[in-house]
């Protein structure tokens, strides 16, 4: 057979132009597919959106709420008793300085905000070993009446400290704990337990038990796992109970009442009580006080605000 004929013979496949291509052919396939799904949810955009308006318009309303008396404290605070008296709602015109200043320079602000920050700080510390504890105990380990003791601690949020105020008050006579910063801090941290409890509960409880094995074969104890691995990986919940229990501890003011009979045991709740009692007549000064107390606590929740969420997110998915 002559090579010629063979070389020559025209290819008998399709040629590269006639060959469809695939990529083409799946993006217009995509795109056909792509147009009514960008349809349906800009429909289903449009739907929803009318059901989004009250529930902006309540978080608005709820936030002027919120704020609105604070802006109020701090401005008054920039005016004089008089400026308040002519036009209570009005801008400070000028703005006064002298009201903040005299109570930073009073020694008695400093001494109730130190007694305030170490009751809050002592039961914050009470709140977060002990919760942590409790927490891992009925999370981690499987005993009988292990849920009835998880209703008994979550009871105990139906339980305000106003309803025990007087056996405790008897209870801590006679432990001798008035006049005592422990007095008021080891209270409000039994108050705070049972949610941080229900904070925490599910965080630990979602730790893998292979994590807890592999510990366990690595030679770690219960309370070095607890420590060690556990802690850390609870910390958004953590950070929770703490600002919570640290904020609740800041503005108590009936159990301090009854406890610290002492004025220089005071805390700034009460001092702030006091102060508006002996200056009655200038509400400006009285105000300045009160915003000046009230900073503390709102630069705290401030900071920790996004592990708030997210530690209560978890807790709820949980």
């Amino acid at each position: 057979m002559d090579d010629g004929a063979l070389t020559d013979r025209p290819p008998t496949g399709p040629s590269p132009d006639s060959v469809p291509d695939p990529s083409a052919g799946s993006q217009s396939q995509l795109g056909s597919r792509s147009l009514p799904w960008s349809g349906r949810r800009r429909r289903r955009r449009r739907r929803s959106d009318p059901a989004a308006v009250p529930a902006f318009v309540l978080a608005v309303a709820v936030a002027a709420l919120t704020l609105v008396p604070v802006i109020y404290v701090v401005l008054g605070g920039f005016t004089s008793t008089a400026q308040l008296a002519e036009d209570p709602v009005g801008m400070p015109d000028p703005w006064m300085t002298g009201n903040y200043g005299s109570v930073l320079s009073s020694a008695r602000f400093w001494r109730q905000l130190g007694n305030s920050l170490l009751i809050a700080l002592l039961a914050t510390g009470l709140v977060v070993a002990v919760g942590s504890l409790a927490a891992f105990a009925v999370s981690r380990y499987v005993f009988r009446g292990r849920e009835l003791v998880y209703t008994v601690f979550t009871l105990g949020l139906l339980f305000p400290v106003g309803v025990a105020i007087l056996p405790l008050y008897l209870m801590l006579r006679e432990l001798h704990l008035l006049d005592n910063p422990l007095g008021v801090a080891v209270p409000q941290a039994a108050f705070s337990i049972p949610v941080t409890i229900v904070v925490l509960r599910p965080f630990m409880a979602a730790v893998p038990n292979e994590l807890e094995d592999a510990a366990a074969i690595d030679g770690c104890s219960g309370f070095a796992f607890f420590w060690r691995i556990l802690l850390p990986l609870s910390r958004p919940a953590l950070t929770t109970v703490s600002v919570l229990a640290f904020v609740t501890s800041w503005n108590a003011y009936l159990l301090p009442l009854l406890v610290l009979n002492d004025e220089q045991q005071h805390t700034l709740p009460l001092g702030t009580a006091m102060f508006s009692t002996q200056y009655t007549q200038d509400t400006a000064r009285v105000l300045a006080f009160t915003a000046l107390s009230m900073v503390p606590a709102l630069v705290f929740f401030v900071l920790a605000e996004r592990r708030i969420v997210g530690g209560l997110t978890g807790a709820v998915k949980g």
